[in-house]
């Protein structure tokens, strides 16, 4: 039965990940716009107050929580704090995530280690962190921020490939093992959108002449269009989706 409350949030408070800026602000901005209460999360703290203002000035019942998702001894401390002080957590987005090229026989291993802390362990440590908490509650949804990337591969982008193909399975794990216990956990992928992030790809017209003719919606995606998919992920709407990867792509998934 579908009503009015179906798609909303409202009495829902949602921790976004990586959250001062692109991908991160777009799904923070959706949920609060479905009546979510937000906790903004980075390491730059002037970047999140900046971002949480812009939100409070929409309306919107904001806060920020700033911590290093790549230190594992940090989280735990700071996902507490914000159980203790803010309000429990009923939504968490992990959305934290980096790129890195270079051809695979070139990739220094530094950068091996960065990338996966940053798009794999980060979102181990800190949902094993808040699901302590929700599975006390019985309740709880989560949505990992894959990628085309999880399904698909480029070249000189190998171990992100891995990261987000791992990220992928994670999903998977953690909803075969929390499911159980009240938790849905699905994943967002988005395919190729305008950020801070992308910009060089954006005004490469010969990557970007490549992209819309290679997608079938012919264009790139605007990082608003992935707000509703993380709301109906979210929502009692998606009650019953649990372990599901969500392309938001333009249908680039869909076409050799």
């Amino acid at each position: 039965m579908i009503d009015s409350n179906t798609f909303r949030l409202d009495g829902k408070r949602a921790l976004i990940t990586g959250s001062s800026s692109g991908i991160g602000l777009a799904l923070a901005r959706g949920l609060a716009q479905a009546g979510a209460e937000i906790v903004l999360n980075a390491r730059n703290a002037e970047k999140l107050s900046a971002a949480a203002g812009a939100l409070t000035a929409e309306g919107h019942t904001v806060h920020t929580c700033a911590f290093d998702v790549t230190d594992p001894e940090a989280i735990a401390p700071a996902i507490a704090a914000i159980e203790a002080d803010i309000g429990a957590i009923d939504i968490l987005i992990n959305n934290a995530g980096i790129q890195r090229r270079a051809p695979l026989h070139e990739f220094a291993p530094s950068d091996w280690r960065e990338l996966m802390q940053t798009n794999l362990d980060s979102v181990f440590h800190v949902s094993q962190a808040v699901a302590k908490h929700m599975i006390a509650r019985k309740k709880g949804a989560m949505v990992n921020v894959c990628s085309v990337q999880s399904e698909l591969g480029r070249p000189g982008i190998a171990p992100y490939m891995a990261s987000k193909g791992g990220l992928k399975m994670l999903t998977k794990g953690m909803a075969i093992d929390w499911g159980p216990l009240g938790i849905r956990v699905n994943g967002l992928g988005p395919g190729y959108f305008k950020t801070e992030l992308t910009e060089k790809l954006v005004n490469d017209e010969t990557f970007s002449a490549w992209l819309t003719n290679r997608t079938p919606s012919r264009r790139w995606g605007d990082v608003q269009e992935l707000a509703p998919a993380v709301v109906f992920l979210c929502s009692d709407a998606a009650s019953f989706v649990n372990g599901h990867v969500l392309y938001v792509d333009g249908g680039v998934t869909a076409q050799l």
